[in-house]
């Protein structure tokens, strides 16, 4: 048996690791088979393996040091660090306190959860078009509306802009019933929930009457130059080589463009290009164009999902790739 202890300087941050009913620190011995104490002042960690002896140990003090810059640690953290830590990437967890990016309309700050949205949020902020690439639950769009919104509060922009393909392998908007606000609203209903989050119902409709928001399917930008704007595509993976491009020429002075979509999940005819994928292609390498790729260890839902995409990925390798990979 080996054992080693920790010293407890800030109550309020032991409270914080622990989590409510200690369920942080049962995670951690359930994932390392250690036992955690907490005994006058101090944690003792003991187990069989003095190698997740060790684990427990780090991950718990790089918890406590997250906990004393403020950051609020739940699973999702727990999960996170522990993932570090074991991949010999400790170093890079003082970067994880990241700043605020966005307050919602119930006061909950929008924070980047790893290093990889963080990079992507860096990348946002830093460049006028940003392509984010990356399974779902990692917080593409969700990050995207986020900054759009503490741009448009900051009054960096005068417009918000929410566009997507309106369904997956071409607009057949006719073939849904009533007008075309009641077609599209299905297809739109995710970035309405991010921005129902970020501003409130209430707010959201007063910005959408001004027209400070729109919320509109690709086919409508044809035609436009979008000034002072800040401009997301979701499901950029859905669009063709010449919607991409006619999307990308809308850019305006005083814009910015974030563009999300994930490669895997490809929903076109296979004889048709993914206007995502050929934009990573022809977009690489130029100015104020950032390519940020977000991979499972940044999804941010229930790990269940970060093992249903593990798995897919290793079906897909074993396959030899896989068609939707492959396409395009």
């Amino acid at each position: 048996m080996t054992e080693q202890s920790i010293s407890l300087e800030r109550l309020e941050d032991t409270i914080s690791v622990f989590g409510s009913f200690d369920e942080n620190i049962r995670l951690i011995e359930a994932e390392l088979g250690v036992s955690v104490v907490n005994r006058d002042a101090q944690l003792k960690i003991a187990g069989e393996d003095p190698e997740k002896v060790m684990y427990a140990a780090r991950v718990i003090e790089n918890l406590m040091t997250l906990a004393s810059r403020g950051e609020s640690i739940g699973e999702q953290n727990v999960r996170y660090v522990l993932q570090l830590v074991r991949e010999g990437r400790e170093e890079q967890i003082h970067h994880l306190a990241a700043g605020v990016l966005c307050i919602t309309a119930k006061g909950k700050p929008i924070k980047a959860k790893t290093l990889g949205q963080k990079k992507y949020i860096e990348a946002i902020q830093n460049n006028v078009v940003t392509l984010g690439i990356g399974p779902a639950g990692t917080g593409k769009t969700y990050l995207a509306v986020a900054a759009a919104v503490a741009a448009f509060r900051e009054k960096q922009v005068n417009r918000i802009i929410l566009t997507r393909p309106a369904v997956e392998a071409g607009e057949r908007l006719g073939f849904l019933p009533g007008d075309l606000q009641s077609k599209v609203d299905p297809y739109l209903r995710p970035l309405y929930d991010a921005l129902f989050d970020m501003l409130g119902p209430d707010t959201y409709q007063k910005y959408l009457e001004r027209g400070n928001i729109e919320v509109a399917p690709l086919a409508y930008m044809r035609g436009r130059t979008l000034d002072d704007s800040f401009i997301i595509l979701d499901e950029a993976q859905n669009t063709s080589r010449e919607q991409m491009k006619m999307f990308l020429t809308r850019l305006g002075f005083g814009s910015k463009i974030v563009i999300t979509g994930d490669i895997t999940q490809i929903d076109l005819p296979t004889d048709k290009v993914s206007g995502l994928r050929e934009a990573m292609r022809v977009l690489k390498g130029v100015e104020d164009i950032a390519i940020m790729r977000l991979t499972e260890s940044d999804v941010v839902r229930h790990a269940l999902v970060q093992r249903i995409i593990k798995a897919y990925e290793v079906d897909e390798d074993r396959k030899g790739g896989g068609k939707k990979e492959r396409r395009g």
